[in-house]
C-alpha cells in the first residue's frame, strides 16, 4: 500500500471571496484537520499567472479574460491561500498555470519524491479545478478520493451530477466524516 496525501486546491482568496461562504468550507476544515492528525501530507494548489502574463495564450478562453482584465498575478492576494485553511510548518503550496492542479505546478514532482500514489481531493470548484486533477491523475494511474462536502461549485446540480454519477467511475467519494473514520 502506499502513501497518501490531501490536495487542497484553489481555496484562496479570490476565489473563497466569489464562491464560498466561511461555513461553506468547514468541511475542508475539517479534512485538514483530519490529515494532520494521521501524519498525511498536505499539499496546497492555488492558481496564479506570472507579472505579465506569459502562461496566458490568446487560445485560452477563461485565462485570456483574466489577460484582459487583470488579475490573478502571483503576488496579489487574492492569489494567496485563504487564512481558514493556512499552511502549517513544512506543508507544501505549489502554483499552478491552468485549471488542473498539474499543469504548470510541478506536483507530479513532489508527489513522485514523495512515494504518494493515493490523493485525497478537496476543493473549489467541483467542475474545475476537482474535475480536471481527477482526471488528469486517474490517467496517471493515481488512487484516488474525492470528498464530496469538501469541494464546492457554484452549480448544485453540476456538483451532484459529478460526484454521484462520473467521479465514483474513478475514484472513491466519501465525505469528510466517512473519510476519517476510515482513518481511524
Amino acid at each position: 500500500m502506499g502513501k497518501s496525501a490531501l490536495l487542497v486546491m484553489d481555496v484562496q482568496n479570490g476565489i473563497v471571496e466569489r464562491y464560498a461562504r466561511e461555513q461553506d468550507l468547514e468541511p475542508v476544515q475539517s479534512a485538514l484537520a483530519s490529515a494532520r492528525a494521521h501524519a498525511i501530507p498536505v499539499i496546497f494548489v492555488r492558481v496564479a499567472m506570472r507579472p505579465g502574463y506569459p502562461d496566458v495564450s490568446p487560445n485560452n478562453r477563461s485565462f485570456s479574460a483574466i489577460k484582459a482584465h487583470g488579475g490573478m498575478v502571483e503576488s496579489e492576494p487574492s492569489t494567496q491561500i485563504w487564512d481558514g485553511v493556512r499552511p502549517a510548518g513544512d506543508e507544501v503550496v505549489v502554483v499552478k498555470r491552468r485549471v488542473s492542479a498539474f499543469s504548470g505546478s510541478g506536483l507530479d514532482v513532489v508527489l513522485r519524491s514523495q512515494g504518494i500514489d493515493h490523493l485525497v481531493l478537496t476543493g473549489i470548484a467541483t467542475s474545475g479545478v476537482v474535475l480536471s486533477t481527477l482526471r488528469e491523475a486517474a490517467d496517471q494511474d493515481f488512487r484516488l478520493t474525492v470528498l464530496s462536502d469538501a469541494c464546492l461549485d457554484n452549480d448544485p446540480e453540476v456538483h451532484r451530477v459529478l460526484m454521484e454519477k462520473v467521479f465514483p467511475r474513478q475514484a472513491e467519494v466519501l465525505t469528510v466524516s466517512a473519510w476519517a473514520e476510515k482513518l481511524g
